[in-house]
């Protein structure tokens, strides 16, 4: 029942009272009242679930057959095995060569990528290169040390949301100089310049977390970062919440290795 139509009702109901010569003064009717509250509540209850339906409607529409690169209409699931095996292609040097020309007009009118990065702004780790793939085929996010701020949180959802793209990754690496930073500002209390400080700050948690002191410090931590991050994406806002939760998404987390170009899955 829409909402107009619940109006209609509470003025028949209304018409109904009058025309049964209850004039008297204007204290309510007890009675006139608690069918008013019900059609009210009934109507709204069912404006709820015409809104739930409507997004359930729209979240397991499968994307037009006209998407910019239909390759990409793909499941959670396919997405994550498609990017590794993108990787193991750039590990072993057998990255597939691009040409632009081969995409510029579907790509001028839209995109639909499979998978969506939350990376590390360092030069070394390129997802395009390391996952060997070509224009229209990854939403990336980046920034130093690869955390979580308000900003890139609004990209992944617009990325689930709005793309439909059905994979996020969150990408660390090897020799983080974002996380050696925070490190170092928890455990010898340096000072950064600027705002490089509030990096380190929000890279912290994950320092702390991690009580080791060897020599695989730098890289536990990084690890670390990596798996809070995952755990943040899966359980911060409704709507990666709900993607998530009905298996629409999977959100993982993966360790780039600088030395073999390989990405290790560890979230």
């Amino acid at each position: 029942m829409c909402y107009r139509c619940a109006q209609t009702n509470i003025s028949a109901i209304q018409n109904e009272h009058l025309s049964s010569g209850h004039h008297g003064p204007a204290e309510p009717d007890k009675r006139l009242f608690l069918k008013q509250a019900a059609v009210t509540a009934l109507s709204l209850g069912f404006v709820t679930a015409s809104i739930a339906a409507d997004k359930e409607k729209n979240d397991t529409k499968s994307p037009l057959p006209s998407a910019p690169k239909p390759e990409n209409i793909l499941t959670p699931d396919q997405a994550l095995e498609r990017l590794m095996a993108g990787n193991e292609r750039f590990v072993s040097g057998k990255s597939e060569p691009l040409d632009f020309h081969d995409v510029e007009t579907a790509l001028a009118k839209g995109q639909n990528p499979y998978a969506t990065i939350l990376g590390c702004s360092d030069s070394r780790v390129s997802p395009e290169h390391c996952f060997d793939e070509a224009l229209g085929d990854l939403f990336v996010a980046r920034v130093a040390g690869n955390y979580l701020t308000h900003d890139n949180l609004a990209t992944l959802e617009y990325s689930v949301a709005v793309l439909k793209t059905p994979l996020i990754m969150v990408l660390g690496h090897e020799s983080c100089g974002a996380v050696k930073a925070a490190i170092d500002a928890v455990d010898h209390y340096q000072d950064f310049p600027g705002h490089i400080q509030l990096l380190a700050s929000a890279i912290a948690p994950a320092v702390r977390a991690v009580g080791d002191t060897s020599s695989n410090r730098l890289v536990n931590v990084i690890k670390a970062n990596v798996i809070m991050t995952v755990e943040k994406l899966r359980t911060k806002t409704p709507i990666l919440d709900y993607y998530h939760d009905h298996k629409k998404i999977r959100i993982v987390g993966g360790f780039y290795h600088l030395k073999t170009g390989k990405v290790e899955l560890i979230a």
